[in-house]
């Protein structure tokens, strides 16, 4: 690793803090949910150091403890997490054009919903040990957390695993304020995906559409709207970094 590799690595070691400390408190939710489909602290262990979706293992921890077929399980899996490969796709054009595949591979398999906005944040080109260094604090954090959760997660009262989940949201807030302050038109983009997912989830019909879904389709359609709108030239990326 050259020395702009290790300050690039380092740099997102410090940005990883937050978001491992707020996925060790969430996830012992998640190891709550673990152990009531019947999992021991090895197989949640090795599901949170995997996957790394919070909701695709809420959502496949209770596909185990029903039960279900490994095809049920694939397809929810694939509709709750495809938002990733947007993800994904906007992380993409970010990185060196010429950076070799299995950085774009490791980097893929990285992405989580915090990692992509503080990532989203930088603003030149993303070096990969960026993501490396966030990765290697929240992965153990992630795991970890569902481990105790598994162990001890029952013994907690309700109150305070309820206080736990509350963490995730608390970290949605500290990526999106920053910038939404620094300019209006991420704050209207931020305020309207607010109340269109408010108004998704609640109307009779969308309301059926599964999260990982709506969250796409919102994406999408907001996303598109808004570079159609305000189009973020080159020479403005240029001046940028």
């Amino acid at each position: 690793m050259n020395n702009e590799n290790a300050a690039w690595f380092r740099r997102g070691m410090k940005n990883g803090v937050p978001i491992a400390l707020g996925y060790f408190a969430v996830s012992f939710t998640l190891g709550i949910a673990a152990k009531n489909a019947g999992l021991n602290a090895i197989q949640g262990a090795l599901a949170s150091a995997t996957t790394l979706a919070s909701a695709g293992q809420f959502a496949g921890f209770n596909v185990i403890a029903a039960g279900a077929t490994y095809v049920e399980m694939a397809v929810m899996m694939l509709v709750i997490n495809a938002r990733y490969l947007l993800m994904s796709c906007s992380l993409s054009q970010k990185l060196d054009p010429d950076l070799p595949f299995f950085h774009r591979l490791i980097i893929g398999w990285g992405i989580t919903d915090e990692i992509f906005g503080v990532a989203s944040c930088v603003p030149d080109r993303l070096n990969p040990f960026y993501n490396y260094g966030m990765m290697a604090l929240s992965i153990p954090g992630w795991t970890i957390g569902t481990v105790l959760g598994i162990v001890v997660g029952n013994i907690l009262p309700a109150n305070v695993v309820s206080a736990l989940g509350v963490g995730l949201y608390g970290m949605f807030l500290a990526i999106i304020i920053p910038p939404a302050r620094k300019n209006r038109v991420i704050a209207g983009l931020v305020a309207v995906s607010m109340a269109a997912s408010f108004a998704m989830a609640k109307l009779p019909v969308l309301s059926g559409i599964s999260s990982g879904m709506r969250t796409i389709i919102l994406t999408v359609v907001i996303a598109g709207i808004a570079a159609v709108l305000f189009p973020v030239h080159e020479e403005e990326e240029t001046h940028a970094a």
